[in-house]
């Protein structure tokens, strides 16, 4: 049976690179078949040299989405435009958020977005919270409340619309399909510590657009298994949304990357 390792918030920016280079070759050393990646691998002055690394110390394919964090210090818009030609001479890599359905075993599919937290959970008006997204990228940097929101929202809908667009042709062939975002698509799965986040924090936190869309299809295919995997909370969730869709949350901390529980086992 085929095995696929699952990584979150990996901040390697934080390490040296000869401990980056010690954990990629620990994630090589795992006898999963395949590695795919939930966002935030680095910050975007380290990201072109961050996948280079990981195509030269993992001898598996690697399946990743971005997060928030790999675009600080840069524009949303031209990481996007530039990550295809970093990663085109990078064999094994695949960015999901310009991929379409990839098959990773004969009865399992793989796709992915980015995502983004949309505001839309939660009291964005009277929220508190400061992320340093909104000083440290672009798009989000240094604007009114109203406007920032509405990019959320434009954020959210993109990547709603990738897995509208997508899953059913996933869904049509394969009986589980494998989701790979950043941010949480459910309120139950935005949690911090062992509660679910409060007002404050959730419209910075999770992604009401992608699960509408996620709770649609496994009511459209009853028969089919969807597994979301996201990180961006750092805290650990496991939940079933409905009876055939399933979110996991990954743990992180900083400094620490880890490959997270479970392992997926694929048929």
């Amino acid at each position: 049976m085929l095995q696929l390792a699952w990584l979150t918030d990996l901040h390697l920016n934080f390490l040296t690179e000869s401990q980056i280079i010690a954990f990629l070759e620990q994630v090589n050393a795992h006898p999963a078949d395949a590695v795919v990646i939930s966002g935030d691998l680095t910050d975007s002055t380290h990201l072109e040299h961050t996948l280079t690394l990981f195509h030269h110390h993992i001898q598996k394919p690697v399946y990743f989405v971005c997060g928030n964090h790999d675009y600080y210090n840069a524009s949303i818009e031209a990481i996007r435009a530039t990550i295809p030609a970093w990663i085109m001479p990078l064999s094994n890599l695949t960015w999901l958020t310009k991929s379409e359905v990839i098959e990773i075993a004969p009865n399992t599919a793989l796709i992915g977005h980015d995502g983004w937290a949309d505001g839309r959970f939660g009291d964005f008006e009277n929220s508190t919270m400061m992320l340093n997204d909104y000083f440290l990228i672009e798009e989000l940097s240094y604007i009114f409340p109203e406007e920032r929101l509405e990019k959320l929202h434009a954020l959210g809908d993109e990547c709603a619309a990738h897995f509208q667009a997508h899953l059913p042709t996933a869904l049509d062939q394969y009986p589980h399909v494998i989701v790979v975002t950043h941010v949480p698509p459910f309120r139950e799965a935005c949690v911090h510590g062992d509660q679910i986040s409060d007002e404050d924090a959730l419209p910075h936190f999770a992604s009401r657009a992608p699960g509408e869309v996620l709770c649609a299809m496994a009511e459209r295919y009853p028969d089919r298994r969807i597994t979301v995997l996201c990180g961006h909370t750092h805290s650990p969730c496991d939940l079933m949304i409905l009876p055939n869709l399933r979110v996991i949350a990954g743990h992180a901390v900083y400094s620490e990357p880890k490959i997270q529980h479970p392992v997926l086992e694929l048929t």
